[in-house]
């Protein structure tokens, strides 16, 4: 079982914490941390757009010219595709993007990612983000404790915190149960609270069966 350095927001050791081998030890599985990252990319369009075909134009009730006899193409309406202001012949459709992604799966590329961090020493376990009031400025003193940019964030239910954060460009704020394999990934460092170390730990850890 690892065991890292607890840090105070002054970037001050105040103890230490056990990682459970089973969440932050395990073997980084690169191609399953990108079909994961892809998956979740995909579910995240929103595959709205729609055309309408000729059946759905308005107008066009009437044949634009008699059957035969004009030298022209046989034609039944001006909402037709090849008019102008007709429908559009097989044009895209409202539709999901998401991919069914196992459970499992999903938990297994999480621990790939995190493993990632802390092998990379990018991952950093902070006491506590006890923060007085919800200010971008202090905020940004925090950071520059750890000297750290490209930052995630991770702690349990923290108002301030979320707030403090959400104004900084290269900063995202989570909470431990919205933690997800692609901002783990998309972000240098993972600054992570200890109790939500212990909440993403219970969450990731594999039952041992009997």
């Amino acid at each position: 079982m690892a065991t890292l350095d607890v840090f105070s927001l002054e970037n001050k050791k105040v103890g230490t914490v056990d990682l459970s081998d089973d969440v932050f030890a395990t073997e980084v599985n690169v191609p399953l941390v990108h079909q994961v990252i892809k998956a979740q990319l995909a579910g995240r369009r929103q595959g709205t757009v729609k055309t309408k075909t000729k059946g759905e134009v308005s107008g066009g009730g009437k044949k634009p010219y008699k059957q035969k006899g004009t030298g022209n193409a046989r034609q039944g309406s001006t909402r037709a595709a090849q008019f102008v202001g007709g429908g559009r012949a097989h044009g895209p459709k409202p539709r999901s993007y998401e991919q069914a992604t196992p459970k499992e799966m999903v938990k297994g590329a999480l621990r790939s990612a995190l493993s990632d961090r802390v092998k990379a020493n990018r991952l950093v376990v902070v006491d506590e983000f006890k923060l007085a009031e919800p200010k971008t400025k202090v905020m940004e003193t925090v950071l520059s404790k750890f000297d750290a940019k490209k930052v995630l964030i991770v702690d349990e239910n923290n108002r301030n915190l979320e707030l403090s954060g959400r104004n900084l460009k290269e900063v995202k704020v989570l909470r431990s149960e919205g933690l997800n394999v692609y901002d783990v990934i998309r972000y240098d460092w993972l600054l992570i609270s200890k109790k939500a170390v212990e909440g993403v730990s219970q969450r990731l850890t594999r039952e041992k069966k009997a």
